[in-house]
């Protein structure tokens, strides 16, 4: 190669994006990453991994971008809410601008052949690299040998030779080559995608299912807590630890209601949507049963809202009697 290239990577901060920069990186290629950002799946594990690699890492948000996806993505979902196929075009696309805005000569992924079954089968390689617009332009080290060749290889800005032969779900040779860059941190091959997650996919879809496309401050809210649907349509949110109660405080927007039982141990309680006198007392009873307070005694809620606050009495009760609300 008489000029080195530049690579920009889909960088998920798995073992196989940090892989496929290695690879790139030997052969003398300028490598960066590009980490997208959902409320989804966000950049902490790229952000760790980068930072082990000491590889500069380009940061993106795509939520708007994404929004259609979680309606009617073209290739459909995965088993939970997950749009694999359209999710990898769009991130695809999205690097694709930024390879064109800064200066980079191609794309690359960690992808594997046959790893994942929905979105790394050969035909899933070629449509994603295809629908992307970026198709002979998008290199797949770890697997490029079974692929067929990109501009990359057939222009000799990197050496097919060098690259490998990777297919299926299997780790050893991941893990030896691991080893070979002095890789020694690298997270657990489960999925970080909270598409993928059966019991944020079945919050998801119910509120799919009533608001349309909600905005971003309920997608984050669905990460946290017990969630529950009230008879009169009201949303509520139960933490269920300190940490919890501490995220969904941070996510009460300026209409909601929050509820706390007084002198007693218990869950920060979020109400949301129209509720009336009816809803405050349902969500209420909710805190109740949720809280340390023994089953049928008597407490006080207090109910705050836009700095105001006032007490609800109510009397504990089972949780199971509030199973059916449940989402």
């Amino acid at each position: 190669m008489n000029q080195k290239k530049r690579a920009l990577g889909l960088f998920s901060g798995g073992l196989d994006s940090m892989l496929a920069a290695a690879v790139l990186r030997e052969q003398g290629v300028e490598v960066a990453g590009a980490a997208f950002i959902t409320p989804f799946f966000g950049p902490e594990r790229a952000r760790e991994a980068a930072a082990h690699l000491n590889l500069p890492l380009i940061e993106r948000d795509i939520t708007e971008s994404y929004y259609p996806l979680l309606v009617a993505p073209p290739h459909g979902f995965g088993s939970r809410h997950n749009p694999c196929l359209d999710c990898h075009i769009l991130m695809l696309r999205e690097a694709g601008a930024l390879m064109a805005a800064e200066g980079f000569d191609f794309l690359f992924t960690g992808e594997v052949l046959g790893q994942r079954p929905m979105s790394q089968h050969r035909g899933a390689l070629i449509l994603v690299a295809r629908e992307s617009g970026y198709q002979d332009l998008v290199l797949r080290p770890l697997s490029a040998r079974l692929l067929t060749p990109t501009r990359p290889e057939l222009l000799g800005w990197v050496d097919r030779e060098r690259l490998f032969d990777i297919s299926g779900r299997g780790r050893k040779r991941q893990m030896e080559l691991a080893s070979r860059y002095g890789i020694s941190k690298y997270p657990s091959p489960a999925g970080g995608c909270l598409l993928t997650d059966p019991g944020y996919a079945s919050r998801l879809k119910e509120l799919l299912a009533r608001n349309g496309l909600p905005p971003r401050r309920d997608l984050e809210l669905l990460k946290w807590g017990r969630h529950f649907r009230l008879p009169g349509g009201a949303k509520v949110v139960v933490g269920r630890t300190h940490r919890e109660n501490e995220a969904i405080a941070r996510l009460v927007g300026p209409g909601d209601l929050v509820l706390r039982v007084q002198g007693v141990p218990g869950p920060l309680v979020l109400l949301s949507g129209t509720s009336g006198k009816q809803g405050v007392e349902e969500a209420a009873a909710l805190a109740a049963a949720y809280s340390d307070a023994p089953e049928g005694s008597e407490v006080i809620v207090l109910v705050r809202q836009a700095g105001a606050a006032h007490p609800v009495k109510t009397r504990t009760s089972p949780k199971d009697r509030f199973k059916e609300w449940l989402i």
